[in-house]
Formats: C-alpha cells, sequence, structure tokens
C-alpha cells in the first residue's frame, strides 16, 4: 500500500514526507496506522550520522502508537481494532527473551538499527529503490508501518493514543531503570543527572517508589523547576557548585545516582555522589575518554549498571505505567508537545535545541 513517510537521505537537515510502498504483513506481523509517534535523541543522532550507525535512506521513529488494520495469519494476540503502542525489536528465542529480558536481546542492537528484519528484508520502497526500514521494529516516522507481533502491547481503547508512542521508548527507559533495575525501595535516595523527558520519567518513578530524596540535576532551570512540580525533592544547576550541594543534601551519599547525559565530567559526579555500596546507572555512553577512579569504587563497593530500555519488559511494564498514569501518579502527558506530521522540521529542530521536553508528531 502507498504511505506517508518522514525518511533519512544524506545530506538533509532532517526527514522529509515522501510516499513509500509497504509490504503487507508476514504471517507473524500486523500492519498498524500510526496515530502519532515521539520523536527520541536517538533517532537525531541516527539521522545526523552520530552513534550507532544506520543505513541510508531509512525510515527512523520508535516511538509509535496507533491502531491495528490488518494481521498475519499466525497471529493471536492481536486483532484489527486494537490500540497498541510499539516497543523495540527482539528475537523472542534467544536465553533473554524466553526469561522476559527483550531488552538485553542477543539480536536487539542489528534487529533496532540495521534497518531491516532479522532476514535482512526491509518492508519499505520507494519506485523499486529499497528504502530502509524497521529502526527498532518499526520506523513509525510512517502513517502505516507493519511490525512483529511481539513488538506490539495492546492498551485500552479509552485511553489517548496521541499520548502513549514515547512509554514505547524514552519514558520507559526512566520509569523502568528506577523500579525495574534498581528496585529503588522506599527510603533510599537517589540523584538523577539531566531531566528531559527520560530523566523526568525516572524522577516520576521515584515518587511512585516512595523515595526518600529524590534530586534533579540539570543546567535548564525550566527543566528543574518541571521536576520538582512532577516530583523532586530538590533541584541542583549543574555547574562546579553541584557536588558540594549533593554533599549537603546527602552527607554519606545516595543509594542511586541515574545519569542521562554523556558529559564526561557528569559521570564522574555520579560516581562521587554515591553511598557506600551505591550504584551509578546510565542510559548512554560518555562522549570521549572516561573512566571511574576504580581504587574508591573498589574501597566502597561502588557499581556502575548500565541500562537499556529500562530493562523493563515492555508487555508488562507499559500497561503497569499506563495504570499509574490513570492513577494521577504519573503524568508524563505533561511532558508531551505536540506538532502536526507535515511539520516534522519545526519538532526537529525543537527537539535539537531543547525547547521541548517530548515532541510528538500527530499523523
Amino acid at each position: 500500500m502507498k504511505i506517508q513517510a518522514a525518511v533519512s537521505r544524506a545530506g538533509r537537515p532532517h526527514p522529509e514526507l515522501e510516499e513509500l510502498e509497504l509490504d503487507e504483513p508476514r504471517s507473524d506481523e500486523v500492519r498498524i496506522r500510526i496515530v502519532a509517534t515521539g520523536i527520541c535523541h536517538t533517532d537525531l543522532y541516527c539521522h545526523a550520522g552520530l552513534g550507532v550507525p544506520v543505513p541510508r535512506p531509512i525510515v527512523l521513529g520508535h516511538e509509535g502508537a496507533g491502531i491495528v488494520e490488518a494481521v498475519g495469519s499466525g497471529v493471536q494476540s492481536l486483532a484489527v481494532g486494537d490500540h497498541v503502542v510499539l516497543s523495540g525489536a527482539s528475537c523472542g528465542h534467544c536465553p533473554k527473551c524466553r526469561a522476559g529480558r527483550p531488552t538485553y536481546c542477543r539480536d536487539a542492537m542489528p534487529l533496532s538499527f540495521g534497518g531491516a528484519r532479522g532476514d535482512g528484508t526491509s518492508p519499505l520502497s520507494r519506485q523499486g529503490e529499497r528504502v530502509h526500514g524497521a529502526f527498532f521494529g518499526q520506523s513509525s516516522f510512517a502513517t502505516h508501518v507493519v511490525a512483529s507481533e511481539r513488538s506490539a502491547v495492546k492498551v485500552p481503547l479509552d485511553l489517548p493514543l496521541n499520548l502513549l508512542g514515547p512509554l514505547g521508548c524514552g519514558i520507559i527507559t526512566g520509569a523502568g531503570s528506577i523500579l525495574e533495575a534498581f528496585r529503588l525501595q522506599p527510603g533510599q535516595s537517589l540523584a538523577v543527572f539531566g531531566v528531559g523527558s527520560v530523566g523526568l520519567a525516572a524522577v516520576m518513578a521515584a515518587r511512585v517508589a516512595n523515595a526518600s530524596r529524590i534530586v534533579a540535576i540539570d543546567v535548564a532551570p525550566e527543566r528543574l523547576k518541571l521536576a520538582r512540580e512532577l516530583g523532586a525533592t530538590d533541584a541542583i544547576t549543574s555547574n562546579e557548585a553541584a557536588a558540594g550541594a549533593l554533599r549537603d543534601l546527602e552527607p554519606f551519599g545516595f543509594e542511586f545516582s541515574f545519569n542521562t547525559t554523556s558529559a564526561p565530567e557528569v559521570f564522574t559526579l555520579a560516581t562521587e555522589c554515591l553511598a557506600t555500596e551505591g550504584t551509578a546507572g546510565f542510559v548512554t555512553r560518555p562522549r570521549g575518554e572516561w573512566a571511574p577512579n576504580m581504587t574508591t569504587m573498589l574501597a566502597s563497593g561502588r557499581k556502575l549498571q548500565g541500562i537499556l530500555g529500562g530493562s523493563a519488559a515492555p508487555q508488562r511494564y507499559i500497561p503497569l505505567l499506563v495504570e499509574y498514569w490513570r492513577q494521577g501518579r504519573f503524568p508524563f502527558d505533561r511532558l508531551v508537545h505536540e506538532f502536526a506530521f507535515a511539520d516534522i522540521a519545526r519538532a526537529w529542530d525543537a527537539c535539537t535545541r531543547g525547547e521541548v521536553v517530548k515532541p510528538v508528531l500527530r499523523m
């Protein structure tokens, strides 16, 4: 079928809309009409050729939400008309997938960034030209996608689909890191470095978990203000005085720190602010060379923990976060700023400049 998609091609400042052809779903796939999709910094980096390389031309986008329009012959858990949130791709049969840990699937990286299904095919083309698709198993900068059944999380029909896409990546990454990766307990303390959408999701999750102290650290005053409104007990401007301010708040250190930035100096501060046997979680790589003080790490029993997708199984955690939202305990909708799909250039620029927390494209 003919669809509209935002295609990333070399030399373009942002993805641009084109008419493409989309294959029919295979036996284990569904076709979904996308209602809305978030823009994530991973999309920005991949379009710019930074971070993990992706083939060109490609349709990016990996925070899609929409309505099932067609199902393959082998699909059992979804039906036409179901509302779904799309999550990342996984193989379904490696040890981590079988253990319910799909974010650490053996094939997660090639399935997410390879621009193709596991067998090397793409569901997208343009007048015979191959266009790479299946980015994170979806390529949701498009009016329609074909995705694996296991990547689509069914949600209740009364929920606002235009808000839900970011649950599939940015929001589950921040919240899952606190609730699943850290298993933060009531009364424990947390320092969050960088309060964009991932960091703010972590702040809200820490409030749900009844942390005793939740400190937000960022360079942007307006984001620190929002962090306080969403549950942070304290807010600190990220500068040379931040280390002292953190020590004043928790003289014995924090049980957890959560770093969403790539600044080497922040990686250092996120480890140095820890208590004995504390854990420093991170979701990005440091920019340039960095290493912790291994003598201090050893002597204090501190730990570094890399986290992908919040270590959270989407089929379990997306419904959980939705329920917290219904209860008024997890207001992630306050992060969303909507743009028309045709206005993707303005949305892209707003995300790049940090003018909005979570841009969402409405199809």
